[in-house]
């Protein structure tokens, strides 16, 4: 017995000292040592980690020509570099590669983030110093700055800091530093869709490519220097992912791409794992293709020098739900949107768009019916109704219902009242062969004369798209508080009317005292899909917030009219007495005006 204690004695002597250096070394890699920007000279040799397949992270060799001083800003300055070996002789500086770690001496020194020139034959990139991206996590945070809103407009944090990462900076000699570009990594997305809305998000320095996504996996929190990880846009039946690759893993806090990736100062979008598949060579550019795997935490900050996330729970998105039904056969799709005043909207319509043409019995050719719905909390829902028929443009026919969408939900979602959390958006598309329009082309009433209360019946002859003409009748009641003499009777499309009557245009100027009132101007909005009749008389109206109070006695108007305070209430010169209308199965477009009397 006296032998076995003894032996084992050590054992239990060393486990806490085994501990000691398991925590030690855990902290040491959790922490890397800096080199500071002050130690690097021309000529020092280092060497870059990042993936060019497989996942499997690659050195790569290197040599300082020199530091930019102030190069993208004040105190802003960049590590100029020339990239050695046969993966970079072959693909160059390649997208996807911002955000790699650049090491001196086995101290971490910044991240490779801009490259020289298109065409080059050297394989030189520019270094963001790791102390710029450290100071990221010292910058004011603040959660809510990217939602507020003012004047019906978004404010990015990042511009109204007054940073903004230059396009190119000049070396001399027609050649520029400019950021290496973001793969933005498309999947489940037809070829229209894609060519229509890439070039929108390729303005904020991505480059689309084809990828695809992997099922989630318990390790893919377990980053390392030189991993890929994933900016999530979309995900779900569609996916759309930016692409960058980490710098530093610090205390759960991971430090990727060494520039912005879209700009917005404070985000809260879904970051992902991302799996390298290989690296496509290009003398124009070449990019690393990708695949997105699982969720693993959230980006928080997308600042001048870097993008920030935090390891953990991915944050709240905005669902989509897009259900097509064709004469053959439904459809039924969901997508998860991420939310930024910027973004959302313009995602949104993504997401419609390509659950209209992802479905196979979808042809250009039809007319397009959306009946769906926004869901906010703690306010009554969004009613989204429209019908969009085909036209001779050069565009896919369900680009117009998309981007018809996205107006919509930007109203909603960029309002200066609130931001709203928008718990769900259900889009209901029906789609029906055949270009449904019909024009006004004459209109005529049974009497010219009439009483009040009396109901008339005004003709109205459509004539349709490669149709015959048709009439239809809609039946008017004159109201009891009609005045004597002429009314108008408007025949018209639903955009001529809202034009005539001058409604609340965007509903978002001041007019309106809240985000409720918005929703119920918006819910009472007009269809296009709809014939109307309106009674118009020469007598004031006053718009009040989202109400209309027709025929204000004329001592009332000099108090209440405040035409010339913005946000006020607005005269109008005309007061509506009266209105209705009949579905159509076609779109309309046209007016025609009629005179009756009233004795």
């Amino acid at each position: 017995m006296m032998l076995v204690r003894m032996s084992l004695r050590p054992t239990l002597l060393l486990a806490p000292l085994f501990a000691f250096l398991a925590a030690s070394l855990l902290f040491a890699a959790d922490t890397p040592e800096i080199l500071p920007l002050s130690e690097i000279h021309p000529g020092m040799n280092g060497v870059m980690y990042t993936i060019f397949s497989g996942d499997q992270v690659q050195k790569v060799n290197l040599t300082v020509i020199g530091v930019l001083k102030n190069a993208i800003g004040p105190r802003q300055d960049i590590i100029l570099v020339q990239l050695e070996g046969p993966e970079v002789e072959k693909d160059g500086v390649v997208a996807g590669m911002s955000g790699s770690p650049v090491y001196f001496d086995g101290k971490l020194a910044g991240a490779l983030s801009l490259k020289i020139g298109t065409f080059t034959k050297d394989a030189i990139g520019g270094v963001t110093p790791i102390q710029n991206m450290l100071d990221i996590e010292n910058t004011p945070s603040n959660p809510t700055s990217a939602g507020k809103l003012s004047g019906g407009s978004t404010t990015s944090a990042l511009a109204a800091s007054g940073q903004s990462f230059p396009g190119r900076i000049a070396l001399g000699s027609g050649n520029f530093l400019t950021p290496i570009e973001t793969p933005l990594v498309f999947s489940g997305i037809s070829p229209d869709v894609l060519a229509h809305f890439a070039p929108q998000l390729q303005a904020y320095g991505m480059t689309a490519m084809a990828g695809g996504t992997v099922p989630a996996n318990p390790d893919d929190a377990k980053l390392q220097p030189g991993d890929m990880v994933g900016m999530n846009l979309i995900s779900g039946d569609l996916s759309i992912t930016a692409g960058c690759t980490v710098t530093a893993v610090i205390k759960g806090q991971v430090f990727v791409c060494g520039h912005p990736i879209l700009g917005f100062g404070n985000v809260t979008i879904p970051m992902s794992r991302g799996h390298v598949v290989m690296t496509l060579a290009s003398s124009l550019e070449s990019t690393k293709i990708m695949n997105t795997g699982g969720e693993i935490g959230a980006f928080t900050q997308d600042r001048l020098t870097g993008v920030v996330g935090d390891l953990g729970a991915a944050p709240a998105t905005v669902p989509v739900d897009v259900n097509l039904k064709t004469a053959t056969e439904e459809r039924h799709f969901h997508f998860s949107v991420a939310q930024n005043p910027k973004l959302t909207p313009l995602l949104v319509a993504v997401a419609a768009n390509s659950g209209i043409a992802s479905n196979t019995a979808y042809t250009d050719g039809t007319t397009l019916r959306l009946d769906g719905q926004i869901d906010i909390q703690g306010h009554p829902s969004v009613n989204l109704r429209s019908m969009v028929a085909p036209s001779d443009a050069p565009v896919p026919d369900s680009v117009p219902l998309a981007l018809g969408i996205e107006a919509a939900f930007a109203r909603i979602y960029i309002n200066p009242y609130e931001q709203p959390k928008v718990e769900k958006v259900v889009l209901n598309i029906t789609s029906t062969p055949g270009r449904h329009i019909a024009a006004i082309d004459g209109a005529w009433c049974d009497k010219s004369e009439a009483q009040a209360g009396e109901t008339l019946h005004v003709k109205v002859l459509l004539r349709p798209y490669r149709g015959e003409p048709f009439i239809r009748e809609v039946p008017i009641t004159i109201p009891d508080q009609a005045s004597r003499g002429n009314l108008e009777v408007l025949v018209s499309d639903a955009e001529v009317l809202d034009r005539a009557l001058q409604p609340f245009p965007g509903s978002g100027q001041g007019q309106l005292h809240g985000l409720d009132e918005l929703i119920r101007t918006i819910n009472r909005e007009r269809q296009d899909d709809r014939l109307y009749v309106t009674l118009l008389q020469n007598s004031p109206t006053l718009l009040v917030e989202d109400k209309e109070m027709p025929n204000i006695p004329a001592s009332q108007l000099n108090v209440l009219d405040g035409g010339r305070v913005p946000g006020g209430p607005r005269m109008l010169f005309q007061s509506m007495i009266g209105e209705n209308s009949v579905g159509m199965n076609e779109v309309i477009s046209g007016q025609q005006f009629l005179s009756i009397t009233i004795k």
